[in-house]
C-alpha cells in the first residue's frame, strides 16, 4: 500500500460467524523461516523479559546474557515438545528504544538463534520485534517530531535490518487525554481521545511504519493496550465499572483497525483483545493472549480469548526461575499444550465445537468477555464498517457494545450489580448526547481537553 493512500473496509472479510474461529484467516501471513500464520493451525508465540535489572552500559553484557539464555530455552522447549512452529516477540523495554543500537543488538541475537533452530530442526518460525512507543515524555506529547520520534523511527529502521520478520507497537496516540478521562468515567472525553485523537495518530504512524517495512519486515499490528487493558485492569481493581471497560474495548477496536487500512497485514498483537473485531472485518491473522497470560496480568476472558486466535501468547514473562526450570521456559510449554489441543480439535473437524466451549465457558461471567464472543465481534465489526467516519465508527463501536450489554441482563444470561447497571445507562445516555459530527466534537468536547493535547501531532490546524 502506498504510504497516505488508505484502503476503507465497508464490508467484513468473514461475513459468516461460523467461519471466525482459530488458527484458520482469509488473508494468511507467510515470514521468517517457512512459518504460515493463518493457514490452518494456531502456533504459540512467547513474549518474555527481563528479572528486574537495570539496563546501562555497565550491566549491557548482563542483558545480553539474559536474552541469549531466554531464546536458548524456549527454542529448546519448542524442539523437544515437537512444536510445528514458532513466534518469538522482543518487546523492546524503553531504555532499549532510547538507544536503538540496543534494540537492534537484541534483535540480531533473536534472529541468530531462530536461524540455526530452522537450520538444525527444521522448526518453522518468525521473529515479532515491537519497539516502545517513546513519544509521550513530554507534556503535551509532541508525536509526529523531535528526539523522541526520531529514535523511534531509528528504532523501527535498524531492527528490520537485523532481522525482525513482524513489527510492531503499541502506540500512544490519544492516551494523554483518554487516561484522563478514563480516571474521571467522562464518556464524552474517551469517545474524543478513541474516535478523533487515535485514529488520526494511527493513520499517521502506520503510514510511516508501512513505508520502513515495505520489502523487508511485515508490517503486524497496532493495539489499544493503552487505552482497554488500562480499563481492564482498573476495572479488575475496582477503580472503575466494567461495563465500562467493556464500552472502551470496543470502541478501541476503531483506532486498531486504522493501522490494517495504512498498511498493517497481521498478525495483530496479542494484547489487543480487540483482534476477534480486526479478524472479522480484515481478515487478516491474529494474536491473542488469554489464561495463559496469567504470568502477565489477570484476566475474566481466559478462555474465550483463544476462540479465533492464530497464534496463542503468554504476553510476557520474566526470566526468572521456578522448581521446573526458567518461567519463560515454563510459559513456552503451556503455550505448545495449548496449541496442541486446539490444532488437533481442528484436525478432527471439531475446531468450532472447540471455540464454542471456550466461549461458553467465558461468555456471559463478565461483560468484558461477552463482547469477545465470535457473535458479539461480529455484530460489533457490521457496527463499524457500517459507519462513516473513524469518530462514527468509535460511536457504532461503543453502542454495539451497550446493545450486547442489554440483551444479555434483558435475557438474564448477565448478572450485573446495581451500580454497573446504573452505569451501563449512563454510558448509553452518554453515547446518545454526544455530538453528530467529528468537527462538533472537536470543538465541544476536544475544548475540555485542550491543554493536555497537541492540536499539530494529529493534524488539527
Amino acid at each position: 500500500m502506498t504510504p497516505g493512500v488508505q484502503a476503507r473496509y465497508h464490508s467484513l472479510a468473514i461475513a459468516d460467524t461460523e467461519d471466525l474461529a482459530f488458527g484458520r484467516a482469509p488473508k494468511p501471513v507467510r515470514c521468517g523461516f517457512g512459518l504460515t500464520i493463518g493457514g490452518g493451525a494456531v502456533y504459540p508465540e512467547v513474549n518474555f523479559t527481563l528479572p528486574a535489572i537495570s539496563i546501562s552500559e555497565a550491566t549491557w553484557p548482563q542483558v545480553v546474557g539474559q536474552y541469549e539464555e531466554m531464546a536458548r530455552t524456549i527454542l529448546r522447549r519448542a524442539v523437544a515438545l515437537q512444536s510445528p512452529g514458532i513466534v518469538l516477540e522482543f518487546e523492546l523495554l524503553p531504555a532499549m528504544t532510547q538507544v536503538p543500537e540496543w534494540g537492534a543488538e537484541i534483535t540480531a541475537l533473536l534472529y541468530r538463534h531462530l536461524e540455526q533452530a530452522h537450520a538444525t530442526h527444521g522448526l518453522r518460525c518468525a521473529l515479532r520485534v515491537t519497539p516502545t512507543d517513546i513519544r509521550d515524555q513530554a507534556k503535551p506529547p509532541l508525536l509526529r517530531s523531535g528526539s523522541p520520534w526520531e529514535k523511534l523511527r531509528r528504532s523501527f529502521n535498524l531492527c528490520i535490518e537485523a532481522g525482525a520478520d513482524i513489527v510492531s507497537i503499541e502506540s500512544v496516540g490519544g492516551k494523554e487525554v483518554h487516561d484522563q478521562a478514563l480516571m474521571y468515567g467522562d464518556v464524552r472525553g474517551i469517545v474524543f481521545a478513541l474516535g478523533v485523537l487515535a485514529p488520526r495518530e494511527t493513520a499517521w504512524l502506520w503510514d510511516q511504519i508501512t513505508e520502513l517495512c515495505a520489502g523487508r519486515a511485515i508490517p503486524g499490528g497496532d493495539t489499544a493496550c493503552g487505552f482497554a487493558n488500562t480499563a481492564m485492569q482498573l476495572a479488575h481493581q475496582k477503580m472503575l465499572p466494567e461495563v465500562l471497560a467493556t464500552v472502551v474495548r470496543a470502541m478501541g477496536a476503531v483506532r486498531s483497525l486504522v493501522a490494517f487500512e495504512h498498511g498493517a497485514i497481521g498478525p495483530s498483537k496479542d494484547c489487543a483483545y480487540e483482534g476477534p473485531v480486526i479478524k472479522a472485518i480484515t481478515g487478516c491473522p491474529i494474536s491473542m493472549e488469554g489464561k495463559s497470560a496469567s504470568c502477565a496480568h489477570f484476566s475474566p476472558v481466559g478462555n474465550i480469548a483463544a476462540a479465533v486466535c492464530d497464534l496463542w501468547s503468554n504476553e510476557s514473562v520474566q526470566n526468572v526461575r521456578l522448581l521446573s526450570g526458567s518461567a519463560v521456559e515454563a510459559c513456552t510449554e503451556s503455550l505448545i499444550y495449548d496449541c496442541r489441543l486446539m490444532n488437533a480439535a481442528a484436525g478432527q473437524g471439531q475446531a468450532r465445537l472447540l471455540r464454542d466451549w471456550l466461549v461458553a465457558s467465558d461468555e456471559w461471567l463478565s461483560p468484558q468477555a461477552a463482547v469477545l464472543s465470535p457473535a458479539a465481534a461480529s455484530r460489533i465489526a457490521q457496527a463499524i464498517v457500517g459507519a462513516g467516519n473513524d469518530y462514527q465508527r468509535t460511536l457504532a463501536a461503543g453502542r454495539a457494545a451497550v446493545e450486547i450489554l442489554k440483551e444479555g441482563v434483558a435475557a438474564g444470561r448477565l448478572a450485573l450489580s446495581k451500580k454497573e447497571a446504573q452505569w451501563l445507562g449512563r454510558i448509553e445516555a452518554e453515547l446518545d448526547g454526544l455530538p453528530a459530527s467529528e468537527a462538533q466534537a472537536l470543538e465541544e468536547v476536544g475544548a475540555n481537553y485542550k491543554d493536555l493535547f497537541d492540536p499539530a501531532s494529529y493534524g488539527i490546524r
